[in-house]
């Protein structure tokens, strides 16, 4: 992603791996996952290993699903952002489709011990946030599709 030390900058040594989920494009597609190199001989975790918690975490949050929507909550877009910290910590920023939701104290659990579930995963903090607030433009055409919504 972005290299600060190639534009001239000071740059801290890096304790995490950060997987970014930036909001959805104007057309959804399925939010990439992509670890942020933390610049060569930085990283604590093979890259090899990112890349397969990558996807474990992936298919983890897609076991999780809103209960009053018939979709899962990664493909819903309610998954902001994932830090995989080098002591193996992950950090997952959310959010729900409206602030008055039922399961809010218990969404934030579920993807918890989803997450705990994936290997190389030492344990899962989770923020759930409002900021900036869900629409169904961060919903993937998948997530349209099962909706009926394309």
């Amino acid at each position: 992603m972005n290299d600060m030390a190639a534009d001239g900058q000071n740059r801290e040594t890096r304790e995490r791996d950060v997987i970014d989920l930036a909001p959805a494009p104007a057309r959804p597609v399925a939010p990439e996952v992509q670890p942020e190199p933390a610049g060569k001989g930085d990283m604590s975790i093979p890259e090899e290993e990112i890349a397969r918690i990558t996807d474990d975490v992936v298919a983890a949050l897609k076991r999780v699903h809103d209960p009053e929507i018939p979709v899962d909550i990664y493909e819903l877009g309610l998954i902001y952002k994932v830090d995989l910290e080098d002591d193996r910590t992950l950090k997952v920023q959310m959010t729900l489709t409206a602030p008055g939701c039922p399961v809010a104290g218990e969404m934030p659990l579920w993807v918890q011990e989803a997450c705990n579930s994936v290997d190389g995963v030492e344990r899962t903090e989770v923020d759930l946030t409002f900021d900036p607030p869900w629409t169904p433009d961060r919903m993937t055409d998948e997530a349209r599709l099962q909706l009926n919504m394309l």
